[in-house]
């Protein structure tokens, strides 16, 4: 496809840096190249030298590389600068590349977006790109990075060319069932087929809780009575001061929450706010929000001071808990009032360490394996649904005029997450959440 216009970004970030890479693409990147740099470079081999404004002012000495369309990443002529990472000096090719007839400043994602819509990568392999860019987390990393390599867009190619052949097989019986070499027990070697594929999406459907663990944390809330030292526990696991902590019950009244990479997954641990009955305005909103968000927990710490009465909390789901005993140097264990799976002192260090590697231990197991292809937008997971319902409705005994229709919903459903068909209504919605210069 050729674009009208050519478009440029500062694709490496921030500003002032060691490097600075700026992008162009289009099909006016060859006369950009022969404007500012005197020529156009041999494809893909880096050249050093002057990169000069229309007006032949030097504005830097910097590595030029070319990549000739069909063969780049957007599929059209491209090119990228290695600059000096000088504010001044990127504002001045910037400005310069503006001044070149058919330029214009990228929007984002739209380097990406270029690629995909000349078959250089699928929406799949797109939004993987994503993951990898903003990737916090050696889990991420992994995850996005098989996405990116095609795993994921294998899967449901595989799959959809199943599920076409099953439709074809059909209607071969449909449109020739008198003749000799299309058997009747093609239509049932085929429902067998698709019954074990009904099976397999199902299960993968069931994996999203996993990506979604990957790729937007391990979700760890403190809950407990006042003073039962949530928010010291808080600061202990992050080893720095996140939540303020006071002799006064109530200090916390608001979420306070800190992220940690534990062992490759991300982890946020959120500190609540006391819960007790009380009058005041602010602190029962706070508590409010600290149960709301205790039922969306992946795991629930439930503190209380060893010496104290412990009371049990009432949440309506069944959220995965660990009971621990806080305040072990101020309470002897023998004083505890009930047996804790924890008993820690943030005072002396005494069973924080057991503790953390607990909580790593239950992340590593909610998050499986980081290589699995697992759904990983929503979009995927709505669609994946659609496949399914659409896939046993065809299974389902009637006529099968219908139930090949259902087979064809079923096949464009999963065409949708790739972009194989229909999606031009998502492009701008997918694109946009992409940062500037990919």
């Amino acid at each position: 496809m050729i674009f009208p216009d050519s478009i440029y970004a500062l694709s490496s970030g921030l500003v002032p840096a060691g490097v600075a890479v700026i992008r162009l693409s289009g099909q006016h990147t060859r006369a950009a190249l022969a404007a500012m740099t005197g020529s156009v470079p041999e494809p893909r081999m880096m050249r050093f030298g002057a990169i000069r404004g229309l007006d032949e002012r030097l504005l830097d000495q910097g590595l030029t590389v070319f990549f000739p369309g069909p063969g780049s990443f957007t599929g059209e002529d491209s090119c990228e600068f290695h600059l000096h990472g000088g504010r001044a000096v990127v504002a001045a090719v910037l400005e310069a590349v503006s001044t070149l007839d058919g330029f214009r400043q990228a929007e984002a994602g739209e380097f990406s977006r270029r690629a995909f819509l000349n078959g250089k990568i699928d929406l799949t392999g797109a939004e993987a790109l994503s993951d990898l860019v903003s990737s916090e987390t050696e889990a991420q990393r992994r995850f996005a990075l098989a996405n990116a390599s095609g795993a994921q867009s294998k899967l449901y190619r595989g799959w959809r060319h199943r599920i076409i052949r099953g439709r074809a097989m059909i209607e071969a019986e449909l449109d020739f069932s008198d003749q000799e070499d299309v058997p009747g027990s093609v239509a049932n070697e085929t429902w067998s087929d698709l019954e074990a594929l009904a099976g397999e999406i199902a299960q993968h459907i069931g994996s999203y809780r996993r990506a979604e663990i990957i790729r937007n944390g391990f979700k760890v809330v403190i809950l407990g009575a006042p003073n039962a030292g949530k928010s010291s526990l808080l600061n202990a696991l992050a080893q720095r001061d996140v939540a303020i902590v006071t002799d006064e019950p109530g200090t916390t009244r608001d979420l306070v929450e800190v992220t940690l990479d534990l062992d490759g997954i991300k982890t946020i641990i959120i500190d609540t706010a006391g819960i007790r009955e009380t009058t005041g305005k602010v602190e029962a909103i706070g508590i409010a929000r600290a149960l709301e968000t205790a039922e969306t927990a992946d795991l629930l710490l439930e503190l209380f001071d060893l010496a104290a009465e412990r009371s049990s909390l009432s949440l309506q789901n069944d959220v995965s808990r660990i009971s621990i005993g806080t305040k072990s140097d101020l309470a002897p264990h023998g004083q505890a009032t009930c047996d804790p799976d924890f008993i820690i002192s943030v005072t002396t260090g005494e069973g924080v360490s057991e503790l953390l590697s607990e909580i790593q231990r239950r992340a590593l197991i909610a998050a499986g394996n980081f290589g699995d292809v697992m759904p990983s937008r929503i979009r995927h997971l709505e669609l994946l649904d659609k496949c399914l319902l659409a896939l046993r409705e065809g299974i389902e005994d009637g006529a099968l005029e219908l139930r090949a229709e259902s087979l064809r919903h079923a096949s464009e459903a999963l065409g949708r997450i790739a972009g194989a068909i229909g999606v031009e209504d998502l492009l701008d919605t997918i694109f946009s959440s992409f940062c500037i210069g990919k």
